[in-house]
């Protein structure tokens, strides 16, 4: 296997959609990640799978694109002998991850206190909605909730009477991206320590991290900043508009771009010394964005891109996923990858973002069916043989 994580052994407990995240993109750059599932699966396996559009064979969506790269046993941890065997598994192990509640990881005896009794080297990492210390942490949280609590939806959208959370869950998302960046830098402490540690993301705090100089901004001015759409509060135009048939945005960022755009929209009232500066535009914002509304009302958003790159002035279409999907540039990049169900079918996903120029393998094995895996991760990873297992799965300890 080419891939950077080749030979990182990582045990999944996660559900919904920040763990599944955080241990799909360590999954994709070659960890052999075992996702450990209760006996009846973790709740993503229920997730649009009856739902004809966005299903194959009772696995929908979300599960087909979480959990590619993956292999999978089911065991009950709230019995002695399935917490038996899943410190077997940790011994044999590099990395555990969770989102589970805070304080539900020390009920279940799979918090680092105990793991690292069993594997000292052990790297165990925990995503919560708020953190697990604190006079907070309790509190319940979901993507939403980590949106509103840190800030970044109080300036999203048109005015401050509609907040408006991000298309994108950044919430959950977010907290999968640090606990990424908290994986890959506990291994590489623990190749100077020689001993693993623990790693609490919080989703809140991923939400103040994005937050960055605007808070900075804040804290210098004292006064709350608002949404003001897709605008800019500095420079203009900065901003989307509607188009024959659908709508662009441009970034005009420095006076060069705004003599080169003057050139391609060829509007008369733009020809003002003030608006050479961008103090001049900022001030007569209203009047610049409606005049440029009007004009890219009279043309298509592909013959106004094509006047706009080759003027050098950032710009771009407003894509729909179909659109954005089909770009050459996406397509290039392998960024639409197969992604397989163990039936055979397969559909189409995003692909891996991080490229590398030397372990740059990337392939996606299909995310698989409810313990899937169990046998062979019994017989391979900790040596027990074909009787032992099935009367493991009689007894209810494994599935």
């Amino acid at each position: 296997m080419n891939k950077p994580l080749a030979g990182i052994r990582i045990l999944d407990l996660t559900h919904m959609l920040s763990g599944p995240f955080c241990t799909m993109t360590l999954a994709d750059l070659g960890a052999d990640m075992i996702k450990v599932e209760p006996l009846a699966g973790e709740g993503t396996r229920k997730l649009l799978a009856t739902d004809p559009k966005n299903s194959i064979d009772g696995m929908g969506a979300y599960f087909i694109t979480l959990n590619r790269n993956k292999r999978t046993m089911s065991m009950d941890l709230k019995t002695e002998r399935g917490l038996e065997l899943f410190y077997e598994l940790v011994a044999k192990s590099d990395v555990v991850i969770n989102n589970f509640a805070a304080g539900v990881p020390s009920k279940l005896k799979i918090d680092y206190e105990h793991l690292s009794k069993v594997n000292p080297k052990i790297i165990t990492c925990s995503i919560t909605g708020f953190g697990e210390q604190g006079p907070g942490a309790k509190r319940p949280a979901f993507d939403q909730v980590a949106q509103a609590f840190g800030g970044g939806m109080s300036i999203t959208g048109s005015d401050s009477e509609h907040p408006m959370r991000a298309g994108i869950p950044i919430g959950d998302l977010g907290g999968g991206m640090f606990g990424i960046m908290g994986v890959l830098a506990a291994l590489v402490e623990r190749d100077r320590s020689g001993v693993g540690q623990h790693i609490d993301i919080s989703m809140l705090d991923v939400q103040i991290s994005l937050l960055n100089y605007m808070a900075t901004m804040y804290f210098l001015s004292g006064q709350d900043p608002h949404p003001i759409g897709n605008s800019h509060f500095v420079h203009v135009p900065y901003n989307s508009y509607p188009t024959a048939d659908g709508h662009l945005v441009i970034c005009v960022i420095t006076d060069n771009f705004w003599q080169n755009l003057k050139q391609v929209v060829n509007c008369p009232g733009f020809d003002k010394p003030e608006y050479d500066g961008q103090p001049g535009r900022l001030a007569d914002k209203v009047y610049i964005d409606s005049t440029l509304t009007e004009i890219f009302k009279t043309d298509t958003t592909d013959n106004w891109l094509k006047k706009l790159n080759e003027a050098r002035i950032p710009a771009a279409p407003v894509n729909t996923f179909s659109r954005a999907l089909a770009d050459d540039q996406v397509q290039y990049r392998n960024m639409v990858v197969e992604l397989g169900h163990p039936s055979g079918k397969s559909t189409k996903g995003p692909g891996c973002p991080i490229k590398l120029s030397r372990t740059n393998e990337e392939s996606f094995t299909p995310a698989p069916l409810l313990g899937e895996n169990t046998d062979e991760l019994m017989r391979e990873v900790l040596g027990y043989d074909e009787t032992t297992t099935a009367e493991l799965k009689a007894n209810g300890v494994i599935g």
